[in-house]
């Protein structure tokens, strides 16, 4: 399977569309913008371009990628405003796959650009918004282009899931997964974080910025993530004769969610940049109006049920594109039905549903 031609989130604004469901990534952006304050800020006292080159990288679709935009352009009109610089002129670069919902995020467009002159008028420079569809992991700009480079919850996708795992019982990491597997896909993720940073040190000006968010693991967390409960719901599947055996043993998840030792031990390795911060925060996979009890903080009532649906959507959201392709859009609905039915087993054993997203701030050494 071509990831790169199979790859993307659900399109357009619909119930499953990753546009509608991508509340937790929104979260994550909030968290790490004091941490693109500081960057940004850092940046400006070095160098005060008349025209600002930022790229987010796996932009995927939504107002997301936008809200990535707003946040640039307020922390550097602030930055300009206490400093007594003219504001710069804005240029954006939106990447993602080939086959990523471009489209939702132009028709987005003309709103936020007419927000965007309300809010700011003259006080702030021109906005200029680019798409540039490609995978992250090649060449994407000219040598010493970008003053600033954004990527969020796009980094545990990995180039390709390790090949040859011989692994008949999951489609990704659990807690039974053999030491080889494992290994396989540290590997992987090691040999694909490296590529990154390199292309990126080629594209990123000296002393050039880098905010990076992704999903995380703890070495004291079990395996059982999300992602493996899509591979215990799939095995559920393939014993009741709905799916078959050899398609599921041909299959494993291209995702990776690294521990912040193993992020920080691949950037110093590859050493092209200096780290500026590191750090993790948790989150909760669940609603993020529901409590850890399954209590909706809004109305008070105890409803895990409505905490399950969010998982599963938040999910559903980013993989049903890769499942669908391999398994069949016929069988999404049962899949993602029996998966919340998992999900909210989960929460009734575990009661909480957390995991953390490392944030990393890092600069491009001279």
């Amino acid at each position: 399977m071509d990831m790169e031609q199979v790859l993307h989130m659900n399109h357009g604004m619909g119930d499953n569309s990753y546009a509608n469901n991508s509340i937790i990534q929104k979260k994550v952006m909030a968290e790490a913008k004091p941490i693109l304050e500081e960057n940004i800020m850092r940046l400006y006292s070095i160098i005060q371009p008349q025209c600002l080159k930022v790229a987010d990288l796996g932009c995927s679709s939504g107002p997301n990628a936008l809200q990535m935009i707003s946040n640039v352009i307020d922390i550097v009109d602030s930055t300009s405003r206490n400093m007594n610089l003219k504001p710069p002129v804005f240029q954006f670069f939106l990447n993602d796959l080939f086959r990523n919902d471009f489209n939702t995020i132009f028709k987005l467009l003309p709103q936020f650009l007419e927000t965007l002159e309300k809010k700011k008028g003259h006080k702030s420079g021109s906005c200029f918004i680019n798409a540039t569809p490609g995978t992250f992991y090649k060449r994407l700009f000219p040598d010493d282009s970008l003053h600033l480079v954004h990527s969020s919850f796009s980094l545990h996708w990995l180039s390709q899931a390790p090949k040859k795992l011989d692994n008949k019982e999951n489609v990704h990491l659990t807690s039974t997964s053999p030491a080889a597997m494992q290994r396989a896909y540290v590997e992987q993720f090691q040999k694909d974080f490296k590529l990154f940073l390199k292309l990126r040190s080629q594209e990123l000006v000296s002393k050039g910025g880098m905010v990076l968010t992704l999903i995380g693991s703890d070495k004291t967390q079990k395996f059982r993530t999300a992602w493996s409960l899509v591979g215990i719901t799939l095995n559920d599947m393939v014993l009741e004769n709905l799916i078959e055996e050899l398609k599921l043993e041909s299959f494993n998840l291209p995702l990776y969610d690294p521990t912040i030792e193993e992020a920080k031990e691949v950037i110093e390795e590859e050493g092209s940049f200096t780290i500026q911060k590191l750090e993790s925060v948790i989150l909760d996979w669940g609603a993020p109006n529901i409590n850890d009890k399954g209590v909706d903080n809004n109305n008070n009532e105890f409803d895990i049920n409505l905490k399950a649906e969010f998982a599963t959507k938040f999910v559903r959201a980013a993989l049903e594109p890769l499942l669908k392709a391999q398994f069949g859009e016929e069988l999404m609905d049962e899949l993602f039905l029996r998966y919340k039915n998992k999900i909210v087993q989960l929460i009734m054993e575990v009661e909480i549903l957390e995991f953390p997203a490392h944030v990393i701030s890092l600069i491009k050494k001279v």
